[in-house]
């Protein structure tokens, strides 16, 4: 079969393969027919070394499919099963689970050091336990979520972490007040959907700040009331704040250097929200008085940091009430066999999110 590897870490094209074969299937776990992914951020930064990663891999951890063979054990997936694949299922009886906390369950990522897939080279691993970057994988049946039949698998693929994560942020995270003010530095597919959670909370201003003129094109159009690159982010403060600093400030780049800029745009006693993912060797530097003094929430958002299957069916039911827009957030679709040509769309911020049709 088909998949798209990344032999080395620091590479920046990816290899379409065909002797592929995606190995581990047993009790417990299930087959996917990948027909859809979408491509993030994170599968850039884990090929760039960003996020760890073993090599060589499939990246991708956006995606949805059908359920191709189930194994021992799985009583509640069938063969046709359509489903989204959730790359950090939780596992309900470690701590963090019985604290309500899943989003924080470490089940997910012991998957990410056993190889999914193999070729007649050696073994191949999936990103965060999955790889959606190709045509079968196989998970653990808790990583594949049963989606309704009206569900394309375009708009699935996108819930699987893109949408999940920006909505969370705003609606989870922050709980954004109504009549507030919100910055959101960042805007590909993730900034997006949390423009689109904070106007669902009644957020009365939404300031989208990026560099790239199209993404504040589209941003205006997902709920934002004005859109400003970061240079002009100063003056936009002084305006719509009267210099204060913003209620909510959603950080949706991953590198200490936005980090900083949001907090410093962040009001005393306001909320930043830290949803981008970092190096570990890239550090954000705070003293210890402004930290007593603002009185600041810093609040870091893995995954929307709520319960991911509660966050599925409740993305499911806005969108079909027409209250968020999924469709728009697919820009650009490419063929598998051009899957580069989507990589340079991320690197290049011409795409909120490439869809790749499998």
């Amino acid at each position: 079969m088909r998949a798209a590897v990344l032999h080395e870490i620091g590479q920046d094209k990816l290899d379409v393969l065909d002797d592929i074969e995606a190995v581990g299937f047993g009790p417990g776990r299930v087959r996917v027919r990948v027909r859809a992914t979408g491509l993030c951020h994170s599968d850039l930064s884990a090929m760039g070394g960003i996020l760890p990663q073993p090599a060589p891999f499939v990246p991708g951890h956006e995606g949805a499919g059908e359920i191709l063979e189930v194994g021992d054990s799985v009583s509640d997936l069938s063969v046709g099963d359509r489903v989204v694949l959730c790359w950090l299922p939780a596992c309900r009886t470690c701590p963090a689970c019985k604290r309500g906390q899943t989003e924080l369950c470490l089940a997910g990522f012991m998957n990410a050091g056993t190889p999914n897939f193999k070729r007649p080279g050696g073994d191949v691993f999936g990103m965060a336990g999955t790889g959606t970057f190709t045509e079968e994988v196989v998970v653990d049946a808790r990583c594949a979520v049963p989606i309704p039949d009206d569900v394309p698998f375009d708009i699935a693929a996108l819930i699987g972490c893109g949408v999940t994560t920006g909505l969370g942020a705003a609606l989870n995270t922050a709980d954004v007040e109504a009549g507030s003010s919100v910055a959101v530095i960042g805007c590909g597919g993730v900034g997006v959907s949390a423009i689109q959670g904070a106007r669902l909370k009644g957020a009365a201003e939404i300031v989208a700040v990026d560099p790239v003129a199209s993404r504040r094109e589209s941003a205006l159009k997902f709920g934002a009331t004005k859109a400003v690159s970061p240079d002009e982010l100063p003056d936009v403060k002084q305006h719509v704040t009267a210099g204060e600093g913003f209620d909510y400030v959603f950080e949706v780049v991953g590198k200490a250097a936005t980090a900083r800029t949001a907090y410093e745009n962040t009001r005393r006693g306001g909320t930043l929200v830290v949803v981008g993912a970092g190096a570990m060797d890239d550090f954000l530097q705070l003293n210890m008085f402004e930290l007593f003094f603002d009185e600041k929430r810093i609040l870091p958002s893995m995954y929307g940091g709520g319960d991911v299957l509660r966050s599925y069916e409740r993305t499911i039911s806005l969108w079909r009430a027409g209250r968020i827009d999924l469709e728009g957030l697919i820009t650009h679709r490419v063929a598998f066999a051009d899957i580069n040509e989507a990589l340079d769309q991320m690197r290049t911020g011409t795409a909120l999110r490439t869809c790749i049709e499998i």
